[in-house]
């Protein structure tokens, strides 16, 4: 979002907040920074005018010299280390930082935190957030860190602010020899060289890459040994300068507490998110032993804690973005803490050993603990997500077992929106899919309720609440790869591994077939609507609900026919090596499947020879279209379509392909060619036989 003239942060406005905070004016300072939140509360940074500006300029340039110079539209192409808005937002967080070093107290801190965090959203501003005294000084504030703030060497005497007010300063000549040449654009003749330490020069690469330092991103942000005479901290506000707090102050100045500590988190997230260098500092600090401290004290409590959504977000995030950070967290028990923050968040009640009480009276789970619950899903699956291919030890065995009667509750409760349930369900069965298969018995081995979904005396209610979460994607078709592909691998890998598991997914999935006058992909079952993700354009999704059907007819290839037509099941018998009709070796899987026939039904059975094996469905009759030809003229078209064939092959438009003895299609050329040494290799044991 770009803002009109009126509303672009001036030189001034960031002059105003430095002589606020010079004279202690917290009422000043305060008016300044919510006017500031408000213009901008919305706002990304994304200087699209700036952007259009410049290029109505070079179509104009191009339409007088008929030149067309490379522009790239990207970010990353886009220099915006002189422009003067970027200086000024650069320059007032800057500002920001270093006053918070000042330990405010009340509304001017939040306000302050509120500027930061819009600040925080733009890319360009990264400079003076990213340092480690500002990662530390947010952290304090957060709660999660008690490492000591380094300290620069600075003049006592000099104005902390002065290098802002030089920037400033140059900012306004620059503006000012602009208005004398008419407001035309230099052309670049008598441009100043800056280097590094020049205050109006900064750029994203210069973190990212070489890691220079601005004036900005590198004035101390430590507090100093001795204040100067014109640095003054604001005067604290009524509340923090009384002695003693009723009850009710009490309460507010907690809730005051968990607000900042929010806000903070906020804007460490979008930091980290924006900033690869923030994200190696934030490893390199030890971020995330505080924050697993901090998580680790507020839900070992008693009390359900509230408000740890950010919290968990930004833990989110380091372990996403940072590989080393979540075998570190996985080390340090990141596995029990996160099992116990959503069982906090779920209110859940042990009946036994892997065994969690399901009370259909109790209260629906609300958004806020719905929503903290699905980040903490995020990060465990982070950082176990390769364990599904370990076999763990015993005691990481008992762990992955209670988490995963911990997530079967998850799919079994709802939240007080239907969305934030979906929500819920897809992190559960995500987490479920990174876990051992021999850690998912948990699942069933639940007694039966009056109400309980069963096949041969197993309950199958966790299942079947996967495939009511699978149909209902289904049917909205809205991020269908993301949505689907862990439920359709945790339903297979079950199917593969629980017979129990694959007998009532096929019961509901693939019922005894009676009619087959329509194409398997046409209509609105469950069968229906997974063949048609057989030939869906993203590969690894139709991959995936091939393998489930497959699993689901014991992987028999003529079973997996009847059921989807050999046109849809062509992918997957061709990658398989199967297209030759011989059977799957279902042991190289690991399955173990029954011997039991597959029945047809009567119906089919009347239908079966009339059924088109290619399509999967009952054809009417086509007329022969050689009826009425005479041998003669059989043999002519016979002839003319073999040299339309050969015609396209030999101007590789086409290529013959054909079946080797493993199934597989290789060019015709090929098989020509091991026929061959196969006819050799027979003529030469006749040889040798009648030598002997």
């Amino acid at each position: 979002m770009a803002h009109s003239g009126e509303d672009t942060l001036t030189a001034m406005n960031v002059e105003r907040i430095i002589e606020c905070i010079r004279e202690g004016d917290q009422k000043g300072l305060k008016a300044e920074l919510q006017q500031f939140n408000r213009e901008y509360a919305q706002c990304f940074f994304y200087d699209l005018e700036e952007r259009e500006r410049r290029k109505r300029q070079e179509l104009e340039e191009f339409r007088k010299n008929k030149v067309r110079d490379y522009v790239s539209d990207s970010d990353s192409d886009y220099d915006e280390s002189c422009n003067p808005d970027v200086i000024l937002r650069q320059a007032l967080a800057t500002v920001l930082v270093r006053f918070l070093q000042t330990e405010p107290q009340g509304r001017v801190l939040k306000v302050c935190l509120r500027s930061l965090r819009i600040l925080s959203r733009d890319k360009k501003v990264m400079g003076p957030l990213v340092t480690d005294r500002a990662l530390l000084t947010l952290a304090h504030l957060g709660g999660i860190s008690n490492a000591p703030i380094p300290i620069e060497d600075t003049d006592n005497d000099v104005d902390p602010y002065n290098d802002v007010i030089v920037a400033i300063s140059e900012i306004k000549l620059g503006q000012a020899d602009e208005d004398d040449h008419g407001g035309e654009e230099d052309d670049g003749s008598e441009a100043v060289i800056s280097d590094a330490n020049d205050p109006v020069v900064w750029g994203p690469s210069d973190w990212c890459g070489d890691r220079k330092a601005s004036t900005f991103s590198s004035m101390s942000l430590g507090p100093s040994r001795r204040r100067s005479s014109v640095f003054k901290a604001l005067t604290p506000g009524k509340r923090d300068s009384r002695g003693s707090l009723g009850g009710g102050e009490e309460e507010e100045e907690k809730d005051d507490e968990e607000e900042t500590r929010k806000e903070v988190m906020k804007i460490l997230c979008n930091i980290v998110y924006n900033s690869a260098w923030a994200q190696e500092r934030a490893s390199e600090l030890s971020i995330l032993c505080g924050l697993t401290e901090k998580l680790n004290k507020e839900f070992q409590s008693a009390s359900s804690p509230c408000g740890q959504f950010y919290t968990l977000r930004f833990m989110f995030l380091l372990t996403a973005l940072r590989p080393e950070l979540r075998t570190q967290l996985k080390q340090e028990g990141g596995v029990p803490l996160l099992t116990t923050v959503l069982e906090k968040c779920l209110s859940v009640q042990w009946k036994e050993q892997f065994k969690v009480v399901l009370d259909p009276a109790a209260p629906f789970i609300s958004v806020e603990d719905s929503q903290q619950a699905q980040e903490a899903l995020k990060i465990l699956f982070n950082i176990t997500h390769s364990t599904h291919t370990q076999e763990p030890e015993e005691e990481d065995a008992s762990l992955y077992r209670h988490l995963a009667a911990v997530l079967r509750h998850c799919l079994m409760v709802s939240s007080e929106e239907e969305e934030a349930t979906d929500e819920l369900k897809g992190h559960a069965a995500n987490m479920l899919s990174a876990l051992p298969l021999s850690c998912l018995d948990v699942l069933v081995s639940v007694p039966l309720g009056p109400d309980s979904h069963q096949m041969n005396g197993v309950n199958m209610d966790c299942v079947h609440d996967l495939l009511m979460y699978m149909e209902r994607k289904l049917e909205q078709g809205e991020k269908v790869k993301e949505r689907l592909t862990p439920v359709l691998n945790l339903l297979t890998e079950c199917s593969r591994g629980h017979r129990e598991t694959r007998r009532y997914l096929r019961q509901q999935i693939l019922p005894p077939l009676k009619d087959a006058s329509t194409k398997p992909e046409k209509g609105n079952t469950l069968r229906n609507r997974l063949v048609r993700l057989m030939t869906h354009l993203d590969t690894e999704l139709k991959h995936c609900a091939a393998d489930l059907l497959f699993v689901l007819c014991k992987e028999n290839v003529s079973r997996f026919v009847k059921y989807t037509g050999y046109g849809n099941a062509a992918g997957l018998l061709a990658t398989r090596g199967l297209l030759g009709g011989q059977r799957s070796q279902a042991s190289s899987s690991g399955a173990q499947y029954s011997s039991d026939s597959d029945s047809d039904t009567e119906e089919y059975r009347q239908i079966k020879d009339k059924v088109n094996p290619v399509t999967g469905q009952v054809e009417e009759e086509q007329p022969d279209p050689m009826e009425g030809m005479t041998e003669e003229e059989k043999e002519e078209e016979a002839h003319r379509l073999i040299s339309l064939f050969n015609k396209l092959s030999k101007d590789n438009m086409i290529q013959p392909m054909g079946l080797n003895q493993e199934g597989q299609l290789v060019p015709m050329s090929e098989l020509k060619d091991l026929s061959m040494e196969e006819r050799e290799s027979e003529e030469e044991n006749d040889d040798l036989e009648n030598v002997e």
